[in-house]
């Protein structure tokens, strides 16, 4: 790719599971050409690694502490950093 790609690593608080969070964030990373993952962690928080273009990535933060996000989102603490490359299509996991 000739623009650059970054990764979005990101820990989302708040009312995130039981309530399609994992699901509707699939799909909207999906719908930004994103690639990674989801996943619940135990103690009640999501996990989030999505890497694509510097603005899909914008996008999907911008989603993520918006209205539209499913659930209660209380606090998403991230970093943006390099892309690595590993991954080949969204997934949730765990």
């Amino acid at each position: 790719m000739t623009e650059e790609t970054l990764r979005l690593t990101a820990r989302i608080t708040g009312v995130v599971q039981g309530v399609g969070f994992r699901y509707w964030t699939a799909r909207k990373a999906d719908e930004l050409f994103l690639k990674g993952t989801v996943r619940n962690n135990h103690d009640g928080t999501v996990q989030l690694v999505a890497e694509g273009s510097a603005a899909d990535v914008d996008s999907l933060v911008k989603w993520l502490h918006s209205t539209r996000a499913p659930g209660r989102v209380e606090n998403v603490d991230f970093l943006v950093s390099d892309a690595t490359g590993e991954f080949d299509e969204f997934r949730i996991i765990g």
